[in-house]
Formats: C-alpha cells, sequence, structure tokens
C-alpha cells in the first residue's frame, strides 16, 4: 500500500486540529506540505532523509512530527478521524487484533 495525498476534504477535516502559528518570528512552512511528508515516511517506511523532495526538507518534516507528537496532537487526530469515518460508514470495527514482536539491539550492532 503506498501513500495517498489528503484531499481537500480530508485535509478541512485536519487543519484544525494543528497547533496555532507563533505570532513572532519566521513563518511556518506549509502544513499541509510537511505533513504529507510526514505521512508518507510513516506510511512507506523510508527514511527522514529519503522522504520526496516536493514535501520540503526532511529535517523540518522530523522537527514538527515530532512537535505535533509533543503537543498531543496525533492522538487528537486518530479519534476525530475515526469518529469520521464511522459517521460516513466508512470504518466498522467487527474484530481487533493487535500483535507486537520487541527485538533488542545489541550494543555495536548494526542496524
Amino acid at each position: 500500500m503506498g501513500f495517498q495525498e489528503l484531499t481537500d476534504e480530508k485535509w478541512a477535516f485536519i487543519a484544525p486540529l494543528r497547533p496555532p502559528r507563533a505570532k513572532t518570528g519566521r513563518p511556518r512552512v506549509d502544513d499541509r506540505k510537511v505533513l504529507h511528508g510526514i505521512l508518507d515516511v510513516r506510511v512507506t517506511g523510508c527514511r527522514w532523509c529519503d522522504m520526496p523532495r516536493p514535501y520540503g526538507a526532511d529535517q523540518t518534516a522530523w522537527r514538527r512530527f515530532r512537535e505535533l507528537q509533543e503537543k498531543g496532537i496525533w492522538q487528537k487526530i486518530l479519534p476525530a478521524l475515526l469518529d469520521w469515518g464511522y459517521t460516513l460508514g466508512k470504518v466498522k470495527v467487527e474484530a481487533v487484533a493487535i500483535d507486537s514482536t520487541r527485538v533488542e539491539a545489541k550494543k555495536g550492532g548494526k542496524g
């Protein structure tokens, strides 16, 4: 499954959940473009430095990802999207399975 950019409808839904822009300082890079870069990395599993250039600088996307994480924005987006999906009849949870694997890296091991 590849990454698909957000439609205008989906962006309009997510946009109000973003943190407000700072009143002073340097203008923030386009939120939608950066979010597409973040989603591309998270969906495809590529490294930040391999993020497609049309989405901007990988350092900006990584910093914004961390900012959204620290401010709890991701924890607001997921439930809101699920509620929206239920309302539209596109999300149905009839069964849930969770699987997890943990592998510890040895010190000095190559990743």
